[in-house]
């Protein structure tokens, strides 16, 4: 059973969220301030941390920093921040996902799985990833598809490589361009869109609803395993 730490001011929702945990076997415990987050989550350390950024005694950000030195427990940010900046502001401090209110009950879930499942990928020896139809070595810089080998260029090597080290996990567009192209080519995001698009056509089984290479728009992309 994971247990999972839900911070939110609201009562009403948090009693929701308690509810549809419970529900799902999950062990819940809340918290309606970012003192009381942080408190909680030293003397009961979670499997991971369901956080709103809108809190009535610390900025929502300056809470992950927080929780970031004392625990590595995945973070997911549930608010109703819909700004990209603020998103971006969430995942650069240490947040792993991030999601909009209104939200679906069932993509939370979907999302909260996802990310309990990574520290397994991430451990696991093999370097070995299969999208699709394709089996992706890493290690050896091999893709080998239904009809033999497919060839990547190096910048669709880089952005996969960088994808795959963190599967499940949100990549914000920005840090790939830091990472891929250097400074100053943050606002590129272009160039992406135009790599994704490619690696979708030669990887996925139907790249115009791709099932592992995702784009959370304004935000950044993630390798659903």
């Amino acid at each position: 059973m994971s247990h999972i730490l839900i911070v939110d001011d609201e009562p009403q929702l948090l009693r929701v969220l308690r509810i549809n945990f419970q529900a799902r076997h999950y062990s819940v415990l809340t918290a309606a301030t970012g003192q009381e987050a942080l408190d909680s989550a030293v003397r009961d350390v979670p499997d991971a941390v369901v956080l709103d950024l809108g809190l009535p005694d610390f900025d929502g950000v300056d809470i992950i920093h927080g929780l970031r030195t004392a625990i590595t427990a995945p973070i997911i940010v549930l608010s109703g921040r819909s700004d990209a900046q603020e998103k971006v502001r969430a995942l650069d401090a240490g947040a792993d996902d991030y999601l909009t209110k209104p939200f679906l009950m069932d993509e939370l879930f979907a999302r909260l799985r996802a990310i309990l499942r990574r520290p397994v990928l991430e451990a696991a020896p093999a370097s070995l990833t299969v999208i699709g139809d394709h089996v992706i070595d890493i290690v050896a810089t091999t893709v080998t598809g239904p009809t033999g080998p497919v060839r990547l260029t190096p910048t669709e090597w880089k952005i996969i490589t960088l994808l795959l080290a963190s599967p499940g996990r949100l990549v914000p567009g920005q840090q790939l361009l830091l990472d891929i192209w250097g400074p100053g080519q943050e606002e590129h995001g272009n160039y992406l869109r135009v790599y994704l698009a490619g690696l979708r056509r030669k990887l996925e089984r139907d790249p115009t609803r791709p099932r592992h290479l995702i784009t959370e728009p304004g935000i950044g992309y993630r390798y659903q395993p």
